[in-house]
């Protein structure tokens, strides 16, 4: 339907990574660590669906961007990757997720522990969502990831 090169199977792809990444994770950090119900956690999780869709094709350009700018400096070292990964996770995708949780009620003391704890956990969520986004593009056959 689509070729290889398509922008719509990569925004496809990308939007399919971080929907599904995100709201097993998040729900996961949000009960578990942050102390939040789940409905709380879980209206979190639904309002992320279609933010995660409008930002999903960005942030995965602008974490190709990072993977580009450390492969360049670096090489194609693992530690250079894993490295961009996780700035690129934490960086764009802290301040969203701070917006969707005031959206849905947290308080300041749940919203500064649940985003302290995303970006401490990120520094395994970012590598792993990585890893997790480039198995997605390989299942969507994006090009560069046949």
């Amino acid at each position: 339907m689509f070729s290889t090169g398509s922008r719509l199977r990569s925004a496809a792809a990308d939007t399919f990574a971080l929907v599904v990444y995100c709201f097993v994770i998040g729900m996961l950090i949000e009960i578990v660590i942050s102390g939040m119900t789940f409905q709380q956690s879980l209206s979190s999780r639904l309002v992320s669906i279609p933010v995660n869709i409008l930002i999903a094709w960005p942030y995965g350009v602008y974490r190709d961007a990072f993977i580009r700018v450390a492969q360049r400096h670096a090489g194609e070292h693992f530690w250079a990757k894993n490295l961009a990964d996780l700035l690129a996770y934490v960086t764009f995708q802290s301040p969203v997720y701070a917006m969707i949780l005031w959206s849905v009620g947290a308080d300041i003391e749940q919203i500064t522990t649940a985003v302290a704890s995303n970006a401490l956990v990120s520094m395994a969520m970012g590598v792993a969502y990585g890893y997790f986004l480039e198995y997605c593009r390989r299942l969507f056959r994006v090009a560069g990831y046949v």
